[in-house]
């Protein structure tokens, strides 16, 4: 079929149409520029959270953390590691997950609760209890630390229940490197789509070129999206377009690993 395409032109129009439709705060924060507050946050997380190894996230936290929240921290993990796992109602170390936020700030407090987990030997009963009994951020931080701590897809069902929210936040993290080993091809391409509906960035997404490179149904997909969108009168993000492209790559060589395939 023929994917929708923009010339430059077009695709700047677009843009212009959607700084044009910004409110005042909003263009306020764009000339801001990379400085704002919003900004920093965002790329602390980005840098602590999802791909990092736990010994890079120790050290990043060793080198960033003030004093107190160093002691607070070093406190947490060992009375982490002293008592892992569930004990009665509610253990020690998931106190200490609902107090990093205010003991290490909100940039570096999705490290921490990964580093915490990892301590606790937090498995998947453990992460569950916390996802479903947390709140926002805590939840965040364990889909965050699925990667590290849980090897098989019986994380999933947490996933599953991220990707049905519209918490931006929580659809970020739940599309990392976890959802890029163990969704399957369907699932994985409707989160695709919801990052895209909910502007989500695609930089999110974990391992985006390789799975999306040669996805047939994925262009399909993006291509049904894109005309809903302008036969509503709405613009394109350019993220479609990014990713409409990377279905259009080289896919990867036979013999690969590819999670699921390319199954429709």
């Amino acid at each position: 079929m023929t994917h929708p395409r923009a010339t430059p032109a077009a695709r700047t129009e677009n843009t212009a149409s959607s700084q044009d439709a910004q409110s005042p705060e909003e263009t306020d924060r764009t000339a801001q520029g990379p400085a704002d507050a919003r900004t920093r946050a965002r790329l602390s997380t980005r840098d602590t959270a999802p791909t990092a190894s736990l010994t890079d996230l120790r050290q990043h936290l060793t080198t960033h953390l003030d004093p107190p929240a160093r002691t607070w921290l070093d406190h947490a993990l060992h009375e982490a590691a002293a008592h892992p796992g569930l004990h009665g109602p509610i253990s020690v170390w998931e106190l200490r997950l609902a107090e990093a936020g205010r003991r290490c700030g909100p940039a570096y407090a999705d490290a921490a609760r990964v580093l915490i987990l990892d301590a606790a030997r937090a498995g998947a009963d453990a992460l569950t209890r916390v996802y479903f009994q947390g709140t926002a951020d805590e939840r965040r931080a364990v889909l965050h630390a699925l990667p590290h701590l849980v090897s098989g897809p019986g994380a999933l069902p947490l996933i599953e229940d991220a990707l049905r929210t519209n918490d931006t936040r929580l659809l970020g993290a739940a599309v990392g490197p976890y959802a890029a080993r163990h969704l399957t091809a369907h699932a994985w391409r409707h989160a695709v789509l919801k990052c895209l509906f909910t502007g989500v960035p695609v930089d999110d997404v974990a391992d985006l070129p390789r799975r999306a490179a040669g996805d047939g149904e994925l262009a399909r997909m993006l291509g049904d999206y894109a005309a809903e969108r302008t036969a509503a009168g709405r613009t394109l993000p350019e993220d479609l377009y990014r990713v409409l492209d990377l279905t259009e790559s080289v896919p990867p060589a036979p013999g690969t690993d590819h999670p699921h395939g390319k199954e429709s």
